[in-house]
């Protein structure tokens, strides 16, 4: 899959995740906190898309949302919809969203420390959905645990499934948070920064292993990062939020090759790019991102922007399509920026 995929291409493929105007707020002393406001997008078989920006700009409260783990209080999903095989999961119960989470939908944390229980073996922990999702006695799920450390990479997993996560580097906590993620065999893996404390060596080896899953398993995925060299080589499709809301969209070779968002170039610029001609030095967006509770009017990457009209800071520019499958929500004319790329 690239980003060579027409739109006729890409239909054919059939659509397991589609977000619909959703809306996530927090409501706080502050004031309302617009976490996520009117994002959508549409996740296909065996798809990666990619969600990337700043910190704060929505990305894990979105997946938190698909999955309905949203603390309340504070925290509400107040409009949209969010439709898996046709399902809207905002409608249905409790018991139908446990039916579906790591069985049907799958998310590996970003942080495997604090998501794996200190005091149950991995082998445990693994089980435990096998046992639950699959109806498995305990002897075919331990089995199945072992074949999926295996699976994820993990030397000697028959012995390793007996011990505690503290017995386990980062990067091998982060392999069996993967392996528990994939126990039921999910259709859709949402991955939120899954290599955020990992040093670059092991970030590359687990990615690989993420990649091989994939096409052994032909499942779709979401990964959550700012990580733009991840982007490029992992995921078929880019998201860029800020402050809540998609700014552009679309397939990953044409979004690095002509970013069509003042956001989006701001973010390659602060990348350094070995492929550059110039030895330019990374640059980064002046300012720091909106308090989501107090949101400027209009545009809200105007107060960043060196293209800025009087336009942008009076009203909200809506995503619209630049060609086929790439989309934006800009009001400067998209022909006349300027990469500010290395």
């Amino acid at each position: 899959m690239s980003g060579t995929e027409t739109t006729d291409d890409r239909a054919e493929r059939k659509t397991v995740l589609e977000v619909n105007g959703l809306q996530t707020y927090f409501y706080t002393d502050e004031g309302v906190v617009k976490a996520v406001d009117g994002l959508s997008y549409r996740v296909r078989k065996g798809e990666f898309v990619g969600l990337v920006g700043e910190s704060g700009c929505g990305k894990s409260v979105s997946a938190m949302s698909v999955l309905r783990l949203i603390p309340h209080p504070p925290g509400l999903i107040v409009g949209g919809e969010i439709l898996f095989g046709g399902e809207d999961l905002l409608k249905v119960d409790e018991s139908r969203m446990r039916d579906i989470r790591g069985n049907r939908i799958a998310m590996v944390f970003q942080e495997p420390t604090t998501s794996l229980n200190p005091v149950l073996t991995v082998g445990r922990q693994i089980s435990e959905s096998i046992e639950r999702h699959r109806n498995a006695d305990k002897a075919t799920a331990m089995a199945e645990s072992v074949r999926l450390l295996e699976l994820v990479g993990i030397p000697d997993p028959e012995r390793r499934i007996k011990d505690y996560p503290f017995q386990f580097s980062g990067g091998m906590q982060q392999r069996v948070m993967i392996a528990m993620a994939l126990s039921c065999s999910p259709e859709l893996l949402i991955a939120d920064e899954p290599t955020t404390s990992l040093d670059v060596t092991v970030q590359a080896q687990l990615l690989e292993v993420v990649a091989d899953l994939r096409e052994q398993l032909d499942m779709a995925g979401i990964i959550i990062t700012h990580n733009l060299g991840l982007v490029a080589r992992y995921v078929d499709r880019v998201n860029v939020m800020y402050a809540g809301k998609l700014v552009e969209s679309g397939a990953t070779d044409v979004i690095f090759a002509e970013p069509k968002h003042p956001y989006t170039i701001g973010l390659m610029a602060s990348v350094p790019r070995l492929d550059s001609p110039r030895k330019v030095a990374p640059r980064a967006i002046e300012g720091s991102p909106p308090n989501l509770a107090h949101l400027p009017d209009g545009c809200p990457f105007a107060p960043r922007c060196s293209f800025a009209m009087d336009r942008c800071r009076e009203e909200q520019p809506q995503l619209e399509p630049v060609s086929d499958g790439h989309y934006r929500s800009c009001f400067y004319d998209a022909s006349k920026l300027e990469k500010v790329m290395v």
